[in-house]
């Protein structure tokens, strides 16, 4: 029985000894990360380029929308690559 040729030999030794309910926290905590660190991130830029150049509440608004954006990219990623 051969193994897929798309996962890496790291990932193959990972997977067998690691239980499913343990691949499946780290899987939840992978998407975690994924889905907050940019929408806080651009939160708090935005309240940093407002403060800096006066233009509250535009720049929190753009710089939120953006993190919300690229939190919804990084997640439908990992999804598509967890299905795979």
């Amino acid at each position: 029985m051969s193994t897929s040729p798309r996962l890496s030999k790291k990932s193959q030794t990972t997977s067998r000894h690691l239980s499913a309910p343990m691949i499946l926290v780290v899987t939840a905590l992978d998407t975690t990360w994924r889905a907050f660190l940019p929408t806080l991130g651009g939160t708090f830029a935005g309240i940093g380029l407002d403060r800096l150049l006066g233009t509250s509440p535009w720049a929190l608004m753009i710089c939120l929308l953006a993190g919300t954006v690229l939190s919804v990219i990084l997640v439908a990623r990992q999804l598509r690559s967890v299905r795979k």
